[in-house]
């Protein structure tokens, strides 16, 4: 958290999912928010969570965002919008042009939309698995909604995905890892550096 508030991160994500290795607990989240509250947007990461799951985040986290990174339909984030009080974020796969067309129903509600790359048939998680796409499938897409690319980015790739794709935002997680669920300050360094760069 100090690394990417230091480097100048815009957001932070604490993820709430207990198959992820990232998976914070509360009392672990509520601290770390409190480091980085007014320096950067935190953002709740869920995935499929109940409404009192959600209700309990935001009552001990008070994040700024919730990212849906799940199957919720439309109606669940507006459901959420309203009964948190909070920005929400929705998080889809991509891997063809079609799947962009999803983003229209979800930006009607949504505050942003995340495109992460589709994950291995395999695994359990629905992102952070490190895996990438066709960044050139972003490029010129005309959403009402601000968006985020995410999926495979790291440190040495990430300037030619925001050229490739034009967008105005990124996202990552295991490319500024060492283990799986362990990040290293110098690569998130190096991350928001050459994106800031791009």
């Amino acid at each position: 958290m100090e690394a990417a508030l230091d480097a100048g991160a815009d957001m932070v994500g604490l993820m709430f999912f207990p198959k992820s290795p990232r998976h914070v607990s509360l009392s672990k989240a509520c601290k770390l928010a409190d480091m980085a509250r007014g320096k950067a947007e935190i953002v709740a990461v869920t995935v499929n969570m109940d409404p009192d799951g959600l209700s309990r985040i935001r009552e001990l986290v008070n994040p700024d965002m919730i990212q849906f990174h799940g199957s919720e339909a439309p109606e669940a984030l507006a459901a959420a919008k309203v009964m948190q009080g909070t920005k929400v974020m929705k998080a889809l796969s991509v891997g063809e042009r079609e799947d962009l067309e999803r983003a229209r129903y979800y930006s009607i509600v949504a505050d942003w939309i995340l495109f992460d790359a589709k994950p291995p048939k395999d695994s359990e998680l629905p992102g952070g698995n490190g895996v990438s796409y066709d960044w050139t499938l972003l490029k010129d897409l005309d959403l009402e909604k601000p968006f985020l690319l995410s999926g495979g980015l790291d440190p040495a790739n990430v300037g030619d995905a925001i050229r490739q794709s034009g967008v105005k935002a990124v996202d990552v997680s295991s490319g500024v890892e060492r283990d799986k669920g362990v990040k290293d300050s110098e690569r998130i360094r190096a991350f928001v550096a050459a994106a800031k760069s791009a």
